[in-house]
């Protein structure tokens, strides 16, 4: 089967009326969108509540409610009065400036969603916070798609390019990870009964250094990641580009001291810290032995709260239990190497699951075809 492209294909320009449910309004034709409900009137749940966040598929918790403002959907894309957007074929409830496309007359799957965001996020990157896109601006924004013979949407063209795509990411990230498995063999033998000994937090990091404030007004739009005390999405709250007034790390751990305190993430690249968290560097370290640390820092979380927080001088007394060398001395090697093969354990999980749905959409293709 030749290879779909883009180029070879008519395009079409569709209002977002034409394809997604709208109804008239007090200010005239708008998109469903959610609504406000105070905090007190949420009840903790497994339906995922849709806020305008850029990250995590927008959700920002779980629950239901009662109250007669209270909405929800099914098998939509959400976008936010900022354009973001993202496709939830499950059950989930919006939060106030986020809209429901909700398709009219075509079956919205998960590839075609894939498109369509595509499309949309091309249309909708001129919205921000200064510049809103509201639930009556929504219907008539334009997208382009490409066509059918009778000038309609070809969702089976958008459908059988999405899969085209992924199958090709899949087959690099196998090729990537074939190779990594293969570099990465080694042998434990002789490191089985290893010795752990204490250690006190000053004595294993060779800075310990806290975030600085940077007010969510003051923050500057950009694309270096903001690390805060959330424990979602390896701690990163947005992305921000202040050149001033804070505090850059990389290659290292941050710790939250507050918030989700004990939450413990490893940073190869740069970001800017808040002061709701300790930056947590070693000497020498490759990224193998920062995964461990992070599992044996990340203990904390049992011993700390929201109501007891990680400060300054509590994070100095600290201790940590490692394993050891025949010096007394932590054991670097035997801890990056364990983390490698735990690596290549789910590399190898990952290839199995990635050889079978990519057997499974050539087999879909192929059956179409």
């Amino acid at each position: 089967m030749n290879r779909l492209s883009l180029n070879d294909w008519e395009w079409g320009e569709f209002r977002i009326k034409d394809l997604f449910e709208t109804f008239i309004g007090n200010n005239g034709l708008q998109t469903p969108t959610g609504a406000y409900i105070p905090k007190k009137d949420l009840i903790d749940s497994i339906t995922p509540r849709i806020t305008v966040r850029d990250t995590n598929n927008g959700i920002d918790g779980y629950a239901e409610s009662r109250h007669k403002n209270f909405r929800v959907f099914s098998n939509f894309i959400s976008v936010s009065f900022m354009g973001s957007a993202f496709y939830h074929p499950y059950k989930a409830s919006l939060d106030m400036k986020v809209h429901a496309l909700i398709p009219r007359n075509f079956k919205l799957t998960k590839n075609v969603s894939i498109f369509l965001i595509r499309s949309i996020k091309n249309n909708t990157k001129l919205f921000s916070y200064g510049n809103q896109l509201s639930s009556t601006d929504l219907p008539h924004q334009r997208i382009l798609l490409p066509i059918d013979e009778r000038n309609n949407p070809n969702w089976q063209f958008m459908e059988d390019y999405i899969k085209q795509e992924q199958k090709i990411i899949a087959q690099k990230i196998i090729d990537y990870y074939k190779q990594q498995i293969f570099q990465e063999e080694f042998d434990l033998h002789g490191l089985e009964d290893i010795e752990w000994h204490t250690f006190k937090f000053n004595e294993i990091f060779k800075k310990i250094k806290r975030g600085k404030r940077l007010k969510k007004a003051d923050h500057v739009e950009g694309d270096i990641p903001y690390v805060s005390s959330t424990s979602l999405n390896n701690g990163v709250d947005g992305f921000i580009g202040n050149e001033e007034g804070i505090r850059t790390f990389q290659n290292n751990l941050t710790i939250a001291n507050s918030g989700s305190v004990g939450s413990t993430f490893y940073h190869q690249y740069e970001y800017v810290a808040s002061d709701h968290v300790t930056s947590l560097t070693l000497e020498h370290a490759d990224k193998y032995i920062y995964l461990f640390m992070a599992t044996i820092v990340k203990r904390l979380e049992e011993k700390y709260s929201f109501n007891r927080e990680i400060n300054d001088k509590r994070i100095q007394k600290e201790r940590l239990i490692l394993p050891v060398n025949e010096s007394g001395q932590p054991h670097w090697q035997y801890m990056s190497q364990y983390m490698q093969k735990i690596e290549a354990a789910n590399i190898s999980k990952v290839l199995e699951y990635i050889l079978a749905v990519g057997l499974e959409q050539e087999t879909e293709i192929l059956q179409d075809s």
